[in-house]
């Protein structure tokens, strides 16, 4: 039997239901580079109890998304749009991520992911990255071709001796970038894997190695296969499902 993943959905308002959703992208990535078998985590209110969860899957994806970690989950600033919030995903993601990491099961998180995982872990956001002093505009560029706004956008600097740079020999490579929110205050059980030129986090992982738990800023679910540190990225996570 294959290892099972689930992928926090997000919530989103179709035709007027409300309805939990997960890209194709994630889910086809989890089975092909992973080699595991997809399950779909929904977001309800009340939310599904992490510990039920936990005894059903051998590892956790989450996901990016249009919507942010609301602030009030780390003492943040009002939004100026709150309605790009998600509270019923955030309501599930933060305690299931912290039942996770007790747990030692393995968590790749994306974009959104990698947010929710500091947060969760006592760590705080940029609301507005591209507006805090030295730092560029990670956001992609809105109403371009997918091709675009997932294409190469700037460069990460990988940390030695860390997780990624077990995963891979390259110190400086390419990624794409969709993102307005980013890591602040880095959350104390997390180091830093890899930031941007500009100087902000682009990967985490846990201080104490215990099990496979990777966060990254980036995108690795778009087009894995031609990227070689997606690829080892999704094998390495796969490989940690089957332990």
């Amino acid at each position: 039997m294959r290892a099972r993943v689930g992928l926090i959905a997000d919530r989103r308002i179709v035709d007027g239901h409300a309805a939990s959703l997960v890209l194709e992208p994630y889910i086809a990535a989890v089975r092909d580079g992973a080699g595991a078998l997809p399950l779909l985590l929904p977001v309800l209110d009340p939310p599904l109890d992490p510990s039920e969860i936990l005894a059903a899957v051998d590892g956790l994806l989450f996901t990016g998304s249009p919507s942010n970690v609301a602030p009030h989950c780390y003492g943040g600033a009002a939004a100026r749009e709150p309605k790009l919030e998600d509270l019923h995903r955030d309501a599930l993601a933060l305690p299931l991520i912290r039942a996770a990491v007790a747990a030692a099961v393995p968590v790749l998180a994306i974009c959104r992911g990698i947010q929710e995982l500091n947060v969760a872990l006592g760590g705080t956001l940029f609301q507005h990255v591209q507006e805090v002093p030295g730092r560029f505009d990670h956001r992609e560029c809105e109403g371009a071709p997918l091709d675009v706004q997932f294409g190469p956008a700037h460069e990460v600097i990988v940390s030695e001796g860390g997780l990624l740079s077990g995963l891979t020999d390259q110190r400086r490579f390419t990624v794409n970038s969709l993102h307005g929110q980013g890591i602040d205050k880095l959350a104390p059980s997390l180091v830093v894997e890899a930031t941007a030129p500009d100087g902000q986090i682009e990967a985490v992982s846990r201080a104490e190695r215990q099990g496979f738990l990777l966060g990254v800023q980036w995108h690795p679910e778009w087009r894995w296969r031609e990227h070689p540190v997606a690829c080892a990225i999704w094998s390495a996570f796969g490989a940690a499902l089957k332990q």
